[in-house]
């Protein structure tokens, strides 16, 4: 996707970022990683907010000693990097290590009209 829908759906996604941030400021680490998994669909479209949000759910897999969830992410990570840009990317996949990095999800409502929005400038 090009950089017109990254920066469209920065907002969106640093939303769910900063929801990330504050649940895991209560110590909330299933929210917290429900945020990140949120952020993950709104912009895996964007390479830039793709591999972000995959290093965030590594660094949450670091705090939460989750070897499982490490291993996923930089698995994840690379992915991210390399075949975004082509649009080689499981749509509404949520991003943790507990679905197939393949895998084909329904993306909530709510996030799809976001995303749509984001596409055509919205």
């Amino acid at each position: 996707m090009n950089q017109r829908f990254s920066k469209n759906i920065a907002p969106f996604v640093k939303q769910e970022l900063t929801a990330a941030c504050h649940a895991s400021a209560v110590n909330n680490a299933q929210q917290a990683f429900a945020h990140l998994e949120r952020a993950h669909v709104l912009g895996q479209e964007s390479t830039y907010w793709h591999v972000k949000v995959h290093c965030l759910m590594l660094l949450w897999a670091f705090r939460h000693r989750s070897a499982r969830e490490a291993r996923g992410q930089v698995f994840r990570i690379i992915g991210a990097a390399t075949k975004t840009a082509f649009g080689w990317v499981p749509q509404g996949n949520t991003g943790g290590a507990n679905v197939s990095p393949f895998r084909k999800m329904p993306i909530e409502p709510e996030l799809a009209e976001v995303i749509q929005k984001a596409r055509v400038g919205l």
